[in-house]
């Protein structure tokens, strides 16, 4: 039979990626999207026409039960939260409610599905690297303490052990993908990466001078979002539930990104094109994430395709064709 499946924050990178493996592997999609008139549901219904979209929100238990009785899944995806950090200190209770409360009313609507069907569900949880934090291993594995320094890496850390404990408690088969960070061209604007790539995009251009940037030293273990989701898929496929770092065990700075995209349009030094602003640092900052993925090697016989030279690349070149047709557009 033809297997079925429910993600929310479906109309993010990952859930746009996820539900395009999931269809060519011959999967129903059901796609959970908040609110009326939501302009991301008409993207999502052009782009992913394959997709059912079902009208929900992580913070009603009630819209959560019925989108679930509805999609009747074999496996459910919940990739939706408040998921940029520097915004979570600015709300840091709607973060917790989404992003880590959300996971509780999610994981509460799979358990009566399954309780009231008869009809065994398995659960993904994205949770972050973020939780790592102040990080007391280098690199950080499954094992390694969690010691988030955000709103949003705390409330990581509720849905995470939420998710184990329904595990534990109930017997569900649910698991965690702790994921490092992981891009695309369909990355938002508001993430480093993406507001670089734009940038560097029409600088090269000439539609716009430089970039205004935080903390340059920053270092991260950065990933291809489109491999990232087949590790999701991976973990749901295994007889038992469990928990796994993903991540490409290599970490790069701001700067090691900046070089790598102004590069890409012919740039060797970008220093005259780059501004730090203090008030794009972090309030407590996480200098060092790099991951251990060993566990999902060995177990899931996943590693990362793309790499951080070829990943920074596409995304610039994604931007310049966007940017070009963007202003011949509106010239």
């Amino acid at each position: 039979m033809t297997k079925r499946a429910l993600i929310t924050g479906i109309t993010g990178q990952d859930g746009m990626y996820l539900a395009e493996l999931l269809h060519d592997k011959g999967y129903e999609v059901f796609g959970l999207v908040a609110g009326q008139n939501n302009p991301k549901a008409d993207l999502l219904a052009a782009s992913h026409p394959y997709v059912d979209i079902i009208s929900g929100n992580l913070l009603d238990l009630v819209s959560l039960i019925r989108a679930v009785a509805h999609a009747r899944p074999d496996e459910v995806y919940n990739l939706g939260a408040i998921s940029f950090v520097a915004y979570s200190w600015e709300n840091a209770r709607l973060t917790s409610d989404v992003t880590g409360g959300g996971v509780l009313n999610i994981l509460e609507a799979v358990r009566f599905y399954q309780d009231s069907s008869g009809h065994q569900v398995r659960f993904y949880q994205a949770s972050s690297s973020e939780m790592f934090g102040k990080a007391q291993d280098v690199p950080q594995r499954e094992s390694t303490l969690l010691w988030p320094r955000s709103p949003y890496g705390v409330a990581k850390v509720y849905g995470h052990y939420m998710t184990i404990n329904y595990r534990e408690s109930y017997g569900m088969h649910a698991s965690s993908g702790i994921l490092f960070n992981h891009e695309s061209p369909r990355r938002g604007v508001e993430f480093v990466t993406r507001k670089v790539s734009r940038a560097v995009a029409r600088i090269s251009l000439g539609l716009q001078s430089g970039v205004t940037l935080g903390n340059l030293d920053a270092r991260r273990d950065w990933g291809f979002a489109g491999d990232y989701v087949q590790a999701m898929w991976s973990m749901l496929q295994q007889d038992e539930a469990d928990d796994y770092v993903i991540s490409t065990g290599h970490t790069h700075s701001i700067r090691d990104l900046l070089t790598v995209a102004f590069d890409e349009i012919g740039i060797d030094d970008w220093s005259d094109h780059v501004t730090v602003d203090p008030t794009y640092v972090r309030p407590a900052e996480v200098d060092l994430l790099i991951g251990d993925s060993s566990k999902a090697e060995a177990a899931l016989g996943w590693t990362p395709t793309v790499t951080f030279d070829q990943l920074i690349r596409m995304m610039v070149r994604h931007d310049v064709d966007e940017q070009a047709k963007l202003s011949a557009g509106n010239a």
